[in-house]
């Protein structure tokens, strides 16, 4: 069984999002597997970075594995 990151805060999700989702970051920390395709796109130039932290702001985007974000 794959170990399970830890439940991050979302005010620390909130604000990796801001400065580091470009980079997928937000994503890794989140325990998703497709962080990478942000990397490589950067963010997809920005909209997959903005759509991720709207995401995270409202409580629609959870950890990877379905726990809520602290």
């Amino acid at each position: 069984m794959a170990e399970l990151k830890p439940v991050q805060s979302k005010t620390t999700m909130i604000l990796i999002s801001i400065f580091l989702g470009g980079l997928g970051i937000d994503r890794y920390l989140m325990g998703y597997s497709n962080w990478w395709l942000k990397l490589i796109t950067f963010g997809g130039c920005g909209i997959w970075t903005l759509i991720d932290l709207i995401r995270i702001i409202t409580g629609s985007m959870t950890m990877a594995d379905g726990r809520e974000l602290s």
